[in-house]
């Protein structure tokens, strides 16, 4: 359907631009009156312009259909992926481009020839730059929405505006994410950007090995959340893309669509709390909810390695906490009760300092 309609197009195009170039160059011959072009009499080589004109229209559409296609299909894509405030101010920006171009309209349609066709093309440059426009300016169009809102009285509680969850490489490499999501404790809109699936697929292309089993497992885990889990989500491509650092289109982004920052990337984090950047870190949700283990209380641990320190020993919890255990070098390999001594909490995690219980029975 879409193809016949672009081959309707370029017919009636190549007519009316058959028509005017052959009306132009043969003014002798009986006139006719031409529904196409108005009232205006013109003359007998009209017909045959008209009909060449078709022709090579037909061609052109017929050739060009595809890509034209293309093209139409990428763009609905990418507007249906827009925000609704960054399409709404598009919308806007072009409205105001084409309502100049028909103000100018009258002064360029006078022109002999080419007014119809200058016209037309600077209704495009126009709607073109409209758009532009409006898309680069909608944070402040927002602003000004707010500002003036903020000035009325409001007897309702405001809306959300952080409901768009945005992921970096980092969290969505690590996996933790997708068992998050199925639990239900992430709200709103999973927002996967372009340039970070780009990064995701050029890891995943790494002649390294573990930096390509990274990629892919990333891949795997954007996969199965796409179809396994009841989330929505959604692939942004900005049409305005600009070169830049990950991290910094990131921050943008979130900046654009008021939402919050998925991560586990410590730098990202203090980029984001410097830029007034919302972020959930995957780490410090890890952290929170870790078993309390309070000095005093007994637990079964499993010796492993040495410490640091002469004489000490090394276990882990379950949850990966790690837990130093006076004198436990020579338990090394054997599982035993100790006494938590103390408890630390570092910006790398959690660690529990403990001694043997049997060295404490023995004292």
């Amino acid at each position: 359907m879409m193809k016949r309609i672009i081959q309707a197009a370029g017919v009636l195009l190549g007519a009316m631009m058959g028509q005017s170039v052959f009306s132009a160059r043969m003014p002798s011959g009986s006139e006719w009156m031409n529904p196409l072009m108005g009232a205006s009499s013109v003359s007998s080589g009209g017909y045959l312009g008209a009909a060449i004109g078709a022709m090579v229209g037909l061609f052109a559409a017929s050739a060009l259909a595809g890509p034209i296609q293309r093209a139409i299909e990428a763009a609905i894509e990418k507007l249906s992926a827009m925000p609704a405030a960054a399409l709404a101010s598009g919308l806007l920006g072009g409205g105001a481009g084409l309502g100049l171009a028909a103000l100018l309209y009258p002064y360029l349609g006078e022109l002999p020839r080419i007014g119809a066709i200058a016209s037309a093309l600077l209704a495009l440059l126009l709607g073109y730059a409209g758009v532009r426009v409006g898309t680069r300016k909608k944070d402040e169009l927002a602003s000004l929405l707010q500002a003036r809102k903020a000035g009325q009285p409001q007897d309702e509680e405001q809306p959300r505006f952080e409901e768009h969850k945005i992921l970096d490489t980092s969290v969505i490499i690590d996996g933790r994410i997708a068992d998050i999501c199925k639990t239900g404790f992430i709200e709103g809109t999973l927002v996967i950007p372009e340039f970070v699936l780009e990064e995701l697929q050029h890891i995943a292309d790494s002649s390294d090995l573990l930096k390509r089993n990274r990629g892919r497992r990333g891949l795997d885990i954007l996969n199965k959340i796409q179809k396994e889990l009841d989330v929505r989500v959604l692939i942004y491509e900005d049409g305005n893309d600009e070169p830049g650092e990950v991290d910094s289109k990131l921050v943008k982004l979130a900046k654009a669509m008021r939402g919050k920052v998925v991560t586990n990337d410590f730098n990202l984090n203090k980029v984001c709390e410097l830029q007034g950047v919302s972020v959930l870190n995957i780490n410090d949700l890890a952290n929170a909810v870790k078993p309390v283990v309070l000095p005093g209380e007994e637990i079964v641990v499993q010796v492993i390695k040495d410490g640091k320190e002469h004489g000490q020993g090394v276990a882990y919890l379950d949850d990966g906490t790690m837990i130093v255990v006076e004198g436990g070098r020579d338990f090394i390999g054997t599982t035993m009760e100790v006494l938590v001594t103390s408890v630390l909490q570092t910006s790398a995690g959690r660690m529990i300092f403990a001694k043997p219980k049997l060295l404490e029975k023995a004292l």
